[in-house]
């Protein structure tokens, strides 16, 4: 009777102690399975070209809100030649010419000089989109973009803040900038990123909350050996 109970016991611990193993062992393939999953997340890009002249100009910021379409382009005063001074430095702001900034709002207005009189020819619609400064008359910036489409912003449009391009088609993202790490996840080209910092061949990217190093050969948005802390 009691080596009956006894062996019950047993065999009721057996069970238990089986069962506790088949719960953790799923829970651990469960928990390997999100790893991975994490390790393959493709990011796509957002649209982020330039749009055309539209037949109604965007409205932007109250700095540059009145705005004067009606002036044909043969009325238009030619555009400024600006150049960077000895130091390659801008005249207006003594800062690197070029140099990279971001787009500030969803809506920045590209015309062909520096004021509200000259036409629109490109309208950027991407916040946070990569640009490079190529040249400064007073309150504005001639700037362009990774396909070099671009013309005059007013500079309260633009922001410090550094960003950076994907151009790779599918770019992997690793744990640290070392080719052989892991990848930790992937985006497609067009996928804009902040940079949070830089070493001479690796940018370190915040893309949609998830965090990466990549080569700057997949990137636009940065000069190659500059480095970004």
């Amino acid at each position: 009777m009691n080596w009956a109970r006894s062996t019950a016991m047993a065999l009721a611990v057996l069970g238990a102690t089986g069962l506790m193993w088949e719960v953790r062992h799923a829970a651990a393939q469960e928990a390997t399975q999100q790893a991975g999953a994490t390790a393959t997340i493709v990011i796509k890009p957002k649209p982020n070209r330039p749009l055309p002249r539209p037949e109604a100009p965007a409205a932007e910021d109250a700095a540059t809100a009145v705005l004067d379409e009606t002036v044909p382009p043969e009325a238009e005063e030619a555009a400024p030649e600006v150049a960077p001074n000895e130091a390659g430095r801008g005249p207006v702001t003594n800062l690197p010419l070029p140099r990279y900034v971001s787009l500030k709002g969803g809506v920045g207005n590209a015309r062909r000089g520096p004021g509200v009189t000259h036409r629109i020819d490109w309208v950027f619609t991407h916040a946070g989109m990569p640009l490079r400064v190529t040249a400064e008359h007073e309150n504005w910036r001639r700037v362009e973009d990774a396909e070099g489409m671009g013309g005059w912003v007013h500079y309260i449009l633009l922001s410090g803040v550094r960003t950076a391009l994907v151009t790779a088609e599918l770019a992997e993202f690793h744990s640290s900038p070392d080719a052989g790490s892991d990848v930790v996840f992937k985006a497609e080209a067009g996928v804009i990123g902040r940079i949070l910092e830089c070493e001479p061949d690796w940018c370190r990217l915040s893309v949609e909350g998830d965090k990466g190093w990549l080569p700057k050969q997949s990137l636009w948005g940065v000069d190659p050996g500059e480095i970004i802390e």
